[in-house]
């Protein structure tokens, strides 16, 4: 637990997720009074701003509360586990590997077009302004197990399409052109594939999909992803908490 984290892209959610860890370690219960910034800053080798980022997001999600003038404690929530929340912000990538699927990303498509009213809405796009469609398959060991089709605005890729690899994670290529999503807004609905998809993708053991519609937002609230991805319903579970 005392190695430092490397990762600058995901810092906070992962010092978030560690903090959550030594919680439940350490046996921590409701009223129980956290560590103090600097134990912690020393236990995972980080800085206080990070540090008090992730405690925020714990406070956020009720993990925590904050006494003023006396410290942090841990709440009655602490002692709800829930894997893999709907209320946790991550790539695709990232969410499968925490399913234990080491993913291939397969490009089906990309093209440069005019948005329909719902992608527009979703992107608050101007008349006239295009897109970028990108459709692929995520592949876990030849299997498919996601199907996903992202549309983001022409207007912040600043390079030909064909000479982008849009084969890895989408948030670290949107980082690359300084609009990484930070946040997002979803739906979530039980359906099948498409016909048209599983014709022309053979996707006919494809199955129920959880369908997840996503409007993802950069640090400054402009949104600059809209996602629909079908997630195999044999290979995934989400879960919620109520409060």
């Amino acid at each position: 637990m005392d190695e430092p984290l490397r990762d600058t892209r995901t810092l906070v959610i992962q010092l978030r997720d560690r903090i959550a860890g030594l919680i439940r370690d350490q046996g921590l219960n409701p009223g129980d009074k956290l560590p103090t910034e600097a134990q912690l800053t020393q236990r995972f080798k980080i800085s206080r701003p990070a540090l008090r980022e992730a405690l925020k997001l714990l406070e956020q999600d009720g993990v925590i509360y904050v006494e003023h003038g006396r410290g942090r404690f841990v709440s009655a929530m602490s002692a709800v586990h829930v894997d893999r929340p709907l209320t946790v912000f991550e790539s695709v990538t990232d969410m499968a590997r925490h399913y234990g699927y080491a993913t291939v990303n397969k490009v089906l498509s990309i093209a440069e077009e005019m948005p329909d009213a719902t992608v527009a809405g979703q992107l608050r796009l101007k008349l006239g302004e295009r897109v970028v469609r990108l459709e692929r398959l995520r592949l876990h060991k030849d299997e498919p197990i996601l199907y996903c089709v992202d549309y983001m605005p022409r207007n912040i890729i600043p390079a030909r399409l064909y000479d982008v690899d849009w084969g890895g994670s989408l948030l670290d290529l949107l980082e690359e052109f300084k609009n990484r999503p930070r946040m997002s807004a979803a739906t979530v609905s039980a359906v099948t594939l498409p016909d048209d998809v599983v014709q022309r993708n053979d996707l006919r053991d494809f199955g129920p999909a959880l369908l997840i519609r996503e409007t993802c937002f950069n640090a400054t609230g402009v949104p600059v992803v809209y996602a629909i991805d079908y997630h195999r319903g044999s290979h995934f579970s989400f879960s919620l908490v109520r409060k």
